[in-house]
């Protein structure tokens, strides 16, 4: 294969990086690592905590693909997105804040997260609530849950949004108007506490 072609899908730069390719891997950080920067940068907003969260995301995908363990066949990109985030969420954990994750819209499924140091049981607790909450995101209808992940995990602008999608903004908007109010109804169905 050459690895000297910029269009090659990201499942095929895993495989050869794991047959020892260290090039593939440089080529998968290169085209994704201004998105996932940016993402962490947006969250955590201290360049030099970002460029650390950065690191270690890239550390933790290196040894998952090493290990074997990798198995996101053709979501290499939002697999990656999940991890810098899980290492977010770790590092406002250990400075013993979790950060309200900004959300422009009227509901915001993260707003039960305090600022205040959670004791463990609460820290469970809202860690098994985010997980109920993913559950649930997965069975929003397609498109609205396209949008949904575009915007909260990705942190893309209803511009980016429509661009992706090739829809208006308005059809975006909406989408994550349907997909909130699903959730919502969703959250109250499954009786599940936002707050702890």
């Amino acid at each position: 294969m050459d690895i000297k072609k910029t269009n090659i899908p990201d499942a095929d730069l895993i495989t050869e990086y794991l047959k020892g390719s260290e090039t593939s891997l440089e080529k998968l950080i290169n085209r994704h690592q201004l998105q996932i920067f940016n993402f962490i940068n947006s969250k955590v907003n201290d360049r030099d905590k970002s460029e650390d969260i950065f690191q270690d995301t890239f550390i933790k995908v290196i040894r998952t693909l090493k290990n074997g363990s990798y198995n996101e066949e053709g979501k290499f990109l939002p697999w990656v997105m999940r991890i810098a985030h899980n290492l977010v969420i770790d590092h406002f954990r250990k400075n013993s804040r979790i950060p309200i994750i900004e959300n422009k819209e009227e509901f915001d499924i993260f707003q039960f997260l305090s600022d205040t140091t959670p004791n463990a049981e609460v820290a469970l607790v809202q860690e098994q609530v985010l997980k109920d909450i993913q559950n649930l995101v997965d069975e929003l209808p397609e498109d609205q849950k396209e949008v949904l992940i575009m915007r909260l995990y990705r942190d893309m602008s209803f511009k980016e949004i429509a661009e992706n999608t090739n829809v208006s903004i308005n059809t975006a908007l909406g989408r994550m108007r349907y997909a909130i109010i699903n959730l919502r109804k969703m959250i109250s169905d499954n009786k599940i506490a936002l707050e702890t």
